[in-house]
């Protein structure tokens, strides 16, 4: 089965999407699998870390702006090729391993949507696999 959700971002955030993924994992009732969060756009993506400390986004945030920054020379028509390169690195997808009908993250793990390039109104999909 497939969960489709729906988001609308700002020009460029991280959302903790952990709660939508274990919804799907109750709701499916899979004791033991694999959940992969998909996201279908390329400006935008899926990843996992830490969400306890709410800097640790900010500095990712950051961080990818310091190593991406928008430059005079790209030639992308829509002016948004730094929010591609973003998105690459980050990756548009996340697998997470279902046990005992859980997510098995660590401690301080959450599960991210990556906005690039809004704001927009995105979607991600998650897939629960029985295993």
């Amino acid at each position: 089965m497939v969960y489709s959700y729906t988001l609308k971002t700002e020009k460029e955030n991280f959302y903790n999407i952990t709660s939508y993924v274990r919804q799907a994992v109750n709701e499916s009732m899979v004791e033991s699998g694999i959940a992969v969060v998909y996201c279908p756009h390329t400006t935008a993506g899926i990843t996992i870390n830490e969400n306890a400390d709410p800097d640790v986004v900010t500095d990712l945030i950051y961080a990818l702006d310091a190593t991406f920054p928008d430059r005079y020379q790209f030639k992308h028509a829509e002016g948004n090729s730094a929010a591609h390169l973003k998105s690459s690195v980050i990756g548009n997808s996340a697998t997470v391993i279902i046990e005992d009908g859980r997510l098995l993250l660590g401690t301080w793990q959450g599960i991210y949507f990556t906005e690039f390039d809004g704001p927009r109104t995105r979607n991600f999909f998650v897939k629960i696999i029985k295993g």
